[in-house]
């Protein structure tokens, strides 16, 4: 799965460096390093919304605040979805 976050200026003013740092942790915490590609993008020409997350090829709006609740609610099942469609599992926290 590719997570692609703006960086760009708009993003930044609205948090996008805590999103990033956020979806890290939560990456990390979940040992989901091998799964999930958190990558940066200059702008994605979402500028009147929150921060532009691009999840595969689906576009979401997050704030800093919101990011854990958009982690589990939205790319632990795409990537459950994902992974029983190849056969694995993965195991909750």
């Amino acid at each position: 799965m590719n997570i692609t976050v703006c960086i760009g200026s708009s993003c930044h003013l609205k948090g996008s460096r805590n999103v990033v740092e956020r979806l890290e942790r939560l990456i990390l915490e979940r040992d989901l390093k091998n799964e999930i590609e958190l990558r940066g993008s200059f702008c994605m020409g979402q500028c009147q919304t929150g921060v532009s997350v691009l999840v595969d090829d689906t576009y979401y709006s997050l704030t800093p605040e919101d990011t854990e609740r958009f982690f589990i609610q939205t790319v632990l099942p795409k990537l459950a979805s994902t992974k029983h469609a190849i056969g694995t599992q993965i195991e909750p926290v």
